[in-house]
């Protein structure tokens, strides 16, 4: 069995089998990769719709409102939200920040919101419940150990009340870092394209077709504000939005620039140069600030992984002649 694998030409086989296949996944691997852009893209333009149906609604608002009720009763989610306002959730567990906290990763709209406080409210209770029954009915309780299994049961119940927030965080963390490394390249884009002599709506919206693979997370936020800047009244709100939705202060001095070209028609383009170089500065020092900290990270692997192995390697050959010399006499 061992002088199969061994024989030449059953080694040329496997490992041109193992060629084959590999160049088969290479090739597939590229079409079965999700198209992430098209699906934001998507949302995007659903969200354009919708804010084109909220300024019609606000102008000409004749819908009956039995419709309304009939709608309601047909929307997703509508248990949550009945659960939410009856026990009037949204002020218990949420305030201001934690509503810009979900706008800014991602989750807009009202029915999000209703899911993040029907979430808060009922792990606690799922997470505790099921502690509850794995310490006292499944796994063998030791006598004297009642205060502990409680502890246990309410670290479950305080880990479930948190665990939505701290995911929602993180997702914004991931967001606003995906917007920041591409925000550089977005204002080099927007000042191609504004000094050819586009308008700032339709920079943006050339911007964001091709900033999308990239960031797609930039590439949505920039076509909503496009949407914005062509449906709502004061076009300085519309800048606004933008820097309530990415929380990040370079996005902010960009709307800044923005706001003062229009209002006192200073030159755009000179001061997207300049706020492009500081952010490619910005993106600099982040990426010199995370370098800077891989030594202090790689000690503790070096020494359990990497100096074992080394010693080995350059200790075993001594050890083994000096074994070898003392077996001799």
């Amino acid at each position: 069995m061992f002088e199969m694998f061994t024989e030449p030409a059953n080694l040329v086989a496997l490992f041109t089998a193992v060629g084959v296949f590999a160049s088969i996944l290479v090739v597939a691997m590229p079409m079965l990769k999700t198209d992430n852009l098209g699906n934001r893209m998507k949302s995007v333009a659903l969200e354009r719709e919708k804010l084109r149906a909220r300024e019609r609604a606000r102008v000409a608002n004749s819908v009956k409102e039995g419709r309304k009720k009939s709608a309601k009763k047909r929307e997703p989610g509508a248990l949550i939200k009945m659960v939410v306002e009856k026990l009037n959730l949204r002020k218990a567990l949420a305030d201001e920040k934690t509503e810009l906290e979900l706008i800014q990763a991602g989750f807009r709209g009202q029915s999000p919101l209703f899911i993040f406080l029907g979430l808060r409210f009922g792990l606690p209770f799922l997470l505790g419940g099921l502690a509850a029954i794995y310490f006292y009915f499944i796994k063998a309780r030791v006598e004297g150990d009642e205060m502990t299994i409680k502890l246990y049961v309410l670290g479950a119940a305080f880990a479930g009340f948190y665990a939505p927030l701290l995911i929602v965080r993180q997702i914004l963390k991931k967001r606003q870092l995906s917007i920041t490394q591409a925000w550089p390249d977005a204002l080099d884009l927007s000042l191609i394209c504004v000094e050819s002599g586009m308008s700032i709506e339709a920079a943006f919206r050339k911007v964001a077709a091709e900033i999308g693979p990239q960031s797609v997370a930039l590439a949505e936020e920039l076509m909503i504000t496009t949407a914005e800047l062509s449906f709502l009244q004061e076009r300085r709100v519309a800048y606004e939005n933008l820097t309530r939705r990415t929380g990040l202060e370079s996005v902010k001095n960009v709307v800044l620039s923005l706001i003062q070209s229009e209002k006192y028609g200073t030159p755009l383009s000179q001061a997207l140069r300049v706020l492009s170089q500081e952010n490619r500065d910005i993106r600099m020092n982040l990426a010199e600030k995370k370098a800077a900290a891989l030594p202090p990270k790689l000690t503790v692997p070096m020494m359990v992984c990497f100096l074992p192995a080394l010693f080995c390697v350059i200790l075993g050959p001594a050890l083994i002649r000096t074994f070898a010399t003392f077996a001799a006499q």
